[in-house]
């Protein structure tokens, strides 16, 4: 962002003054190199890498305007002859409040978890009409809703609308036989129509003070509330509103109509809300079960909505327009997302079934081992969140310890939990699936995630551009550790005795070629001397080298060149609003959670690693392939779908920082963590790996690096790191089992 005024010498670019760019205060009193540098640092800004639309997370994004090169501001007039070393990328992002300000500062730290969702409640006016619609309650009556006949209407009729109008109906029998709930039978009479197309119609309170004081005076009403003839059982009598719990026909409706028709609202009220998309249908359920199914039936009217009758005298119960809502995905308990509320009670589940039934009498290892997997995703994203919660209200060295010690927390419960079965039942196996799952995770993280965020954030935005220099940093660790994690095995390769199971003489010529199995290089020969003495101190060299190689990376990101990642978060409110911070998680609470889930977590690892062995044993699937896949990746499925709703906002530099952070927290922390484990608990974990997970994991970060380098991107970039990362599943869905196994 220069150009050449002067033989030798380079001008620095100045953004004019700008709505957006931050005001520079002035310098004068400085020294005159001083002042030189502070306004030529505050006045320089490139808007190329960093654009992201981040209107979902309640922020704006200012940009400083680029001049041409051979424009000269007269703010910088009399600097025209600096030597301008570098452009600094500033983008300012505007919070709604400190602690969400402090959570996408630490999504722009590199080490620290990026966490897309909220970590405090969102201003009820800031939301969208959409989102205001989800958690809105079913009493609001619109004078226009279109038309009811939807597919998630029909559907809603289907499921559950035929057979739920049936029951209201048998209860009515049941009702009007026993003749002292001949009222409540009325009730369910008109109950059943409404449920079997609850859609346009409203069940109202009938509030009747009046009437009641009339009645006891002696005069009866003959008009309803909400105008025109009263029908026969809406007519109030003199007990309507006293001594209801008194009555018989209550005991009767308590004995015999509700609980059967609470029990059947609440099925339903489950099934739906285990769909998302039906939610309201079990909002619907919940509300009739609690406000109208205990009311006396001469308090309920349930009427057809007319447009002329909007708006309507009187409380409003239940009015629903629409069965199913797509947008539902979006819901969120206590800051909790759906699914991942959805997936909790699985985590119950397998517990329970995994130490319960432990000779495998109710289910098989297969199903215990899915149901250990599944549940490893919602206890994913709890800790995920959890740190997030605990980052943002804290300060910067209780973020960075706990994103340390927490944030590769779910891979490495796995992990040793699998090597301590192998070192029990003595079993290679188990340590080449660990290994497996570590390549799987690197090259998923390398290829996968940023192709797939790449490929989805294409499709709503033409070109998209990312921070270069920040993902340069992430790569050039990237290339340091995997040089040092393949180390060992490249020089096993150079010194090792290459030693075959079975050689056949082809020629049948003592000198001829020879076709040998089961090769591999052998080094404890001469007990173990070129490993113990050679190869076994290289593994301890390297795995000090990379956590110390990660200490400076953030040593270099997060303290002496910040700039690389210049984004200034301010936690001022936006025009017009003053809101105070309500977390959803404080830090105990948080802090608890964390605990619990970590505790689950390695419950769940525990039972997977257990009920794994038949799965290898059996199975014809490579054992490569089923490391490389399910379990490197389905723990980081929360991380994909953060990833994926950035590239969304085109804030593809985040999705891309989150597979760099975990490839690299996997050759710089995980590999070392575990070498160090093997030193106090002895396993059969070597960083000795195949040629596949050498080739693989190199080829990816090669042609990682070869995407990135010009700092933008399309779906057609992103297409092909998808195509190859499913290219080289194919390589290991058809390469033999290791050996061992």
């Amino acid at each position: 962002m220069a150009s050449d005024t002067e033989p030798g010498r380079r001008r620095r670019c100045c953004a004019q003054d700008t709505p957006d760019a931050p005001k520079v205060p002035d310098s004068r009193g400085d020294s005159d190199g001083s002042r030189r540098g502070s306004l030529c640092d505050r006045h320089c800004a490139a808007i190329n890498n960093v654009q992201g639309d981040l209107g979902d997370l309640g922020c704006h994004l200012h940009r400083p305007r680029v001049l041409p090169a051979t424009s000269t501001p007269s703010c910088c007039q009399q600097h025209s002859e600096e030597v301008c070393e570098s452009c600094v990328v500033k983008t300012t992002l505007t919070a709604e409040n400190a602690v969400e300000a402090n959570k996408l500062s630490n999504n722009y730290k590199f080490g620290f978890k990026k966490w897309k969702s909220h970590v405090t409640a969102r201003p009820w006016e800031d939301r969208s009409e959409i989102v205001k619609e989800l958690y809105s309650d079913l009493n609001i009556v619109r004078g226009s809703a279109g038309s009811t006949l939807t597919c998630g209407n029909v559907l809603y009729l289907l499921l559950f609308g035929w057979w739920l109008s049936l029951l209201y109906v048998l209860v009515a029998a049941v009702m009007f036989i026993t003749i002292m709930g001949a009222p409540y039978g009325r009730l369910c009479w008109d109950l059943a129509g409404y449920f079997l197309w609850p859609f346009g119609k409203v069940i109202q309170k009938v509030e009747v003070p009046k009437s009641h004081q009339a009645c006891e005076a002696g005069v009866g009403e003959s008009s309803a509330l909400l105008g025109g003839p009263t029908p026969l059982r809406w007519r109030p009598r003199c007990w309507v509103g006293t001594g209801y719990w008194q009555r018989a026909s209550t005991a009767v409706w308590l004995c015999l109509g509700y609980p059967l028709l609470a029990l059947a609202h609440g099925l339903v009220c489950v099934t739906a809300w285990l769909l998302i998309v039906l939610i309201p249908v079990a909002k619907l359920s919940a509300r009739a079960t609690s406000r109208v199914l205990p009311l006396p039936p001469e308090r309920v009217l349930i009427r057809h909505l007319r447009m002329t009758e909007v708006p309507l005298e009187g409380e409003v119960i239940l009015c629903c327009y629409r069965a199913a809502n797509p947008y539902y995905y979006k819901y969120a308990v206590d800051g909790i997302n759906v699914f991942a509320v959805n997936l909790l009670p699985l985590v119950l589940v397998t517990l329970v079934l995994g130490y319960v039934d432990s000779p495998n009498h109710l289910t098989g290892s297969a199903v215990k081992f899915t149901l250990a997997l599944l549940s490893i995703m919602p206890l994913s994203y709890y800790i995920g969140m959890a740190i997030a919660s605990i980052s943002a209200q804290s300060n910067f060295a209780v973020g960075a310890v706990v994103n340390a010690t927490f944030g590769s927390i779910t891979e490495l419960t796995f992990y040793i939990t699998a090597l301590i079965k192998g070192s029990r039942e003595g079993n290679r196996c188990y340590a080449e699936v660990v290994k497996s799952a570590l390549t799987g995770t690197l090259v998923g993280c390398v290829l996968f995630v940023p192709g797939l965020c790449m490929v989805i954030g294409g499709i709503r935005h033409q070109e998209q551009r990312f921070n270069s220099r920040s993902a340069g940093v992430s790569s050039a660790l990237l290339f340091l550790s995997v040089g040092g994690v393949f180390a060992p095995t490249l020089f096993s390769k150079v010194y090792g005795k290459l030693v075959c199971g079975e050689c056949h003489n082809v020629t049948q010529n003592p000198l001829g070629h020879y076709l040998c199995h089961n090769c591999h290089f052998d080094l404890m020969d001469n007990n173990g001397t070129l490993y113990y003495s050679h190869v076994q101190p290289l593994v301890y060299t390297v795995s000090i080298l990379l956590p110390a190689a990660y200490l400076i990376g953030l040593f270099f990101t997060l303290k002496t060149h910040t700039h690389i990642y210049d984004i200034h978060i301010s936690d001022c409110h936006m025009p017009g609003h003053h809101h105070s911070a309500v977390v959803h998680w404080s830090r105990w609470r948080a802090l608890v959670i964390l605990l619990l889930s970590t505790l689950c977590m390695s419950a769940c690892a525990d039972l997977a690693t257990e009920h794994i062995s038949p799965i290898l044993t059996n199975s014809t699937i490579s054992q490569y392939f089923i490391g490389v896949t399910v379990l490197a990746m389905v723990p980081e499925l929360p991380e994909i779908v953060n990833g994926i709703q950035f590239a969304l906002q085109n804030n593809l530099s985040l999705s891309i920082e989150i597979g760099n952070c975990i490839a690299v927290q996997v050759c710089m922390l995980q590999i070392p963590i575990l070498v160090l484990f093997t030193i106090f608990y002895p396993t059969n974990f070597t960083l000795l790996f195949s040629d596949l997970h050498v080739y693989a994991s190199m080829f990816s970060v090669v042609l990682m690096n070869y995407i990135f380098m010009d700092g933008k991107c399309d779906y057609f970039q992103g297409t092909v790191l998808v195509m190859v990362y499913f290219i080289l599943l194919a390589v290991y869905f058809f390469a033999p089992s290791p050996s061992g196994c």
